[in-house]
């Protein structure tokens, strides 16, 4: 496939924006090369700027649950368009979308809509620490929370100690109330707790990992954090920015069976538009302003546009629950036909796998935390990726992403992939 005019859109793009893209994640840093320049999407497909026809696996990192431009969420943001597209005033739909949400997700009472998952995930977080009284919060390394200085923190000497910045401009002080466990591993949140009794407001966790690849929960890692919070009279946050909405109607707290105490959402309950939320029961919900003491903001939280996206993609899946089990069915059928592949060529990997979410690791070992995930071969990755590319399969362009499926997704594309994966499989080590 040829990217000439994805190359010279890049090129453009250096001169005006910071590396050529809004999003570092979109660079090819990690993989080498130029970012493909997408000009339109349709179902499973994505079309470049150079004509180029490609089966999507990051889905706009995960909102496309339904497939590109799906009609009824096109057609819901049109004709909302035609009425306004900003108010700063309270409008039915936003009533309209938080009923179907509370509905559709157990344990929550409330929802806050904003603009995105990380302005969800520091929301909860400041929300935890007004309920709560205290400073300190237990992140996990490997799991991403977006950008907020709070979440920008990485271990130091081992997994269990005090974060220090791995951003500039994230201040020691803000490092040193950000405790860093590791995955998967409940006696690193034990120790953590013991050493700082009294002093942390909440554990914030993506339930099921995405951003070291896909990691889910070993079993009973959920139960036990459920219990500490308890025992610890601390809150247990989702982040559910990737998961909510995808992996079941209910979310993980559904799929698991495990309360949290606040919820983020991001993604598919935007449909594809700019929206996050954060979501509670009454008691905590109600301590947030005006109603409370802790202040959340946001002039364009609640966008019409963004509301109406969202209530269409809520709905669909709300009536079409047959959706979550046929999107799992592919994914395994996927799964399976990589992993026949690449066993074929011989060359060492691990597949980890939940519902719409599967990630490829180069590695003879198991991926259960961000040290697992990192010691597999990047080389080879890389070389797999551009060996994808090659063939018109997109994935994302970092070894620790997940994929996603899309509902488009036809099991043709699939055989397609799978075919492209034997392909790719060749020139990988």
């Amino acid at each position: 496939m040829i990217y000439q005019r994805s190359s010279a859109l890049f090129a453009e793009a250096k001169k005006v924006i910071p590396g050529g893209v809004n999003s570092p994640v979109r660079a090819f840093k990690a993989v080498g090369g130029d970012p493909i320049f997408v000009e339109r999407a349709k179902g499973a497909y994505l079309y470049d700027a150079d004509g180029n026809k490609l089966i999507d696996y990051i889905n706009s990192w995960g909102p496309m649950i339904l497939g590109h431009a799906h009609e009824p969420v096109v057609n819901a943001v049109i004709e909302k368009a035609k009425l306004g597209t900003s108010f700063g005033m309270p409008t039915e739909i936003e009533t309209e979308i938080a009923e179907l949400a509370i509905q559709m997700v157990p344990n929550i009472d409330k929802i806050r809509f904003v603009n995105s998952g990380t302005e969800a995930c520091m929301s909860a977080v400041r929300l935890a620490r007004g309920f709560t009284g205290r400073d300190k919060i237990i992140k996990f390394a490997g799991c991403y929370h977006g950008h907020s200085d709070s979440f920008l923190i990485q271990a130091g000497s081992g997994a269990v100690t005090f974060g220090t910045p791995n951003s500039p401009g994230v201040t020691q002080g803000t490092a040193k109330d950000t405790l860093l466990a590791k995955y998967n591993d409940i006696e690193s949140v034990e120790r953590l707790l013991q050493e700082n009794e009294g002093e942390v407001a909440c554990i914030i966790l993506e339930p099921v990992a995405g951003n070291m690849g896909c990691i889910p929960p070993a079993d009973g890692f959920l139960q036990q954090l459920r219990a500490l919070c308890d025992s610890h009279e601390i809150l247990l946050i989702f982040d559910e920015v990737m998961t909510g909405f995808r992996l079941a109607k209910g979310g993980c707290q559904e799929l698991f069976g495990i309360r949290a105490d606040i919820v983020t959402f991001g993604k598919v309950i935007g449909g594809g538009l700019p929206v996050g939320a954060f979501a509670a029961r009454n008691e905590i919900m109600d301590y947030l302003a005006p109603l409370g003491p802790v202040y959340q903001a946001g002039t364009l939280s609640g966008n019409p546009l963004a509301m109406a996206a969202g209530l269409a993609m809520l709905r669909e899946l709300n009536d079409r629950s047959e959706i979550f089990s046929s999107l799992q069915e592919k994914t395994a059928y996927l799964h399976k036909g990589i992993s026949r592949e690449l066993s074929r060529a011989s060359i060492a990997h691990t597949i980890n796998r939940l519902g719409s979410m599967i990630s490829v690791h180069f590695s003879d070992m198991p991926v259960a935390d961000f040290d697992s995930a990192a010691a597999a071969s990047n080389e080879n990755f890389n070389r797999f990726f551009h060996g994808l590319l090659k063939e018109g399969i997109y994935i994302a362009p970092s070894a620790f992403e997940t994929w996603f499926l899309c509902d488009a997704l036809s099991y043709d594309d699939l055989d397609m992939t799978i075919k492209a994966v034997g392909t790719a499989a060749t020139k990988l080590k």
